[in-house]
């Protein structure tokens, strides 16, 4: 697994996003795993800005007000598994000739220079030899991941002033395919979009790996701002009518004007997801499928935007591709169980990447090996 920090404890999950903090810990029981402990906090415009760190102190005292108001069970570890931001990240998959595992890591940075948009002294390099799903005997398939140096240092800064341990840090759409993709395998690929409040961050996964990831400028936080702008009333009230109306279109004369406040930034919205479709039939290397795959027919939702009704029917009109809402549990509960008690599907939906951390940590030696 792609791995910045690695040591082999039980750990929780902390997803640190633009504007806010979600914990995450689960507990192993004889078949799967069980919710233990979870939270969120908002973080403060301006904390983070495109992934880095700008107000160390304001971001400590967040992860420390998050941990104080966790719901469940107290969260007593000190390590953590946390997300760093994909924003500063550079995920590509490069062949090289087959050799012996030990020889990766050597000729991964040998060839770094050449893909890697960062002095080499200056980042973090990570990678994972992909499993096809269709075997080939020429080449290996690696999916090398890197980070700048000052960011990754920035986070376990921050990390540690709040009295935590990093016991490993990964990009976070590498936790997301974890939580939201079954067993962690796809026979055909998928376009996961994770629609947060200040930014989507978009992944393209296929057999056992995320094959890219990048971010849209738009995001949950826009649609509010529309029906605010439109309506003439304040967030807190935009908010409100948007949750209630959502996309679908309405008989009364208020649904019909929330609608009409968000279908510009819908359209928008669906305009950028469609580049990443095309992007995949151009740029995306062969992947040894079980069968060759053109195009991504499947979009799959996540995130606490996704929860915006009528946005899937919505893009599936306009993309004419299958569009569903992840399942953030799929790899957690027992088969037929969709949500638990403690938190409902629908708000599980913006924990995805906190439970793909979490289940990371839950995990615990078996994982890092």
């Amino acid at each position: 697994m792609l791995e910045f920090l690695t040591l082999h404890p039980q750990a929780f999950g902390l997803d640190i996003s633009g504007l806010s903090i979600k914990a995450v810990q689960l507990e192993k029981k004889q078949k799967g795993f069980r919710l233990s402990s979870f939270g969120a906090s908002e973080l403060a415009q301006g904390v983070l800005e495109g992934g880095e760190i700008k107000k160390e102190e304001q971001l400590v005292e967040a992860i420390s007000r998050t941990l104080k108001q966790i719901r469940g069970k107290k969260i007593r570890t000190k390590y953590v598994v946390a997300a760093l931001p994909e924003e500063k990240a550079f995920v590509q998959v490069v062949q090289i000739p087959r050799m012996k595992e030990q020889e990766v890591a050597q000729a991964i940075r040998f060839q770094a220079e050449n893909y890697i948009p960062y002095p080499i002294d200056t980042v973090y390099i990570d990678f994972a030899i992909i499993t096809p799903l269709h075997n080939h005997v020429d080449h290996l398939d690696v999916l090398v991941a890197s980070l700048p140096q000052a960011v990754v240092d920035s986070y376990v800064s921050a990390l540690e002033k709040a009295g935590l341990t990093p016991a490993a840090l990964e990009i976070d759409a590498i936790a997301l395919a974890r939580a939201v993709v079954e067993k962690g395998v796809s026979p055909i690929p998928i376009l996961v979009v994770n629609i947060g409040n200040a930014r989507t961050k978009v992944s393209i996964f296929s057999g056992y790996s995320v094959r890219f990831t990048t971010s849209l400028s738009i995001c949950a936080k826009q649609f509010t701002e529309a029906v605010a702008k439109a309506l003439h009333v304040d967030e807190e009230k935009a908010e409100e009518f948007k949750r209630h109306y959502g996309l679908y279109t309405p008989e009364d004369a208020l649904g019909q004007e929330v609608f009409q406040a968000m279908i510009p930034t819908a359209t928008d919205f669906a305009e950028q997801v469609a580049k990443y479709l095309e992007y995949y039939e151009s740029h995306v290397p062969h992947q040894h499928l079980l069968e060759p795959q053109k195009k991504i027919t499947k979009i799959m939702l996540c995130g606490g935007g996704a929860n915006l009704k009528g946005l899937p029917e919505f893009l599936m009109r306009s993309l004419k591709v299958e569009v569903a809402l992840g399942n953030p549990w799929i790899n957690i509960l027992s088969p037929g169980m969709k949500e638990l008690p403690l938190l409902s599907f629908q708000e599980s939906l913006g924990y995805s990447c906190a439970l793909g951390l979490a289940l990371r940590g839950a995990r615990g030696k078996e994982l890092y090996d």
